[in-house]
């Protein structure tokens, strides 16, 4: 089972995108066109592989925060 928390499309370049996790940004690659600017996603092995729900996608990163930072 893999946790994944959930990151911000900030920039697109070709079938590259920059994901912003708050202060942390890393690439991943879009192997489907589908995912936009703006869009929420969970990434694995550097492969951008879903897109999540603005609203699911904010209170996923609460919780982490929470967490992390009890």
């Amino acid at each position: 089972m893999c946790l994944a928390i959930p990151g911000k499309i900030i920039e697109i370049t070709n079938n590259e995108a920059i994901i912003s996790y708050g202060e942390v940004k890393r690439k991943a690659r879009l192997l489907d066109p589908y995912f936009q600017i703006g869009d929420y996603v969970i990434i694995n092995s550097k492969i951008v592989i879903q897109k999540v729900p603005e609203n699911e996608a904010l209170e996923s990163i609460k919780l982490w925060k929470n967490a992390l930072n009890p």
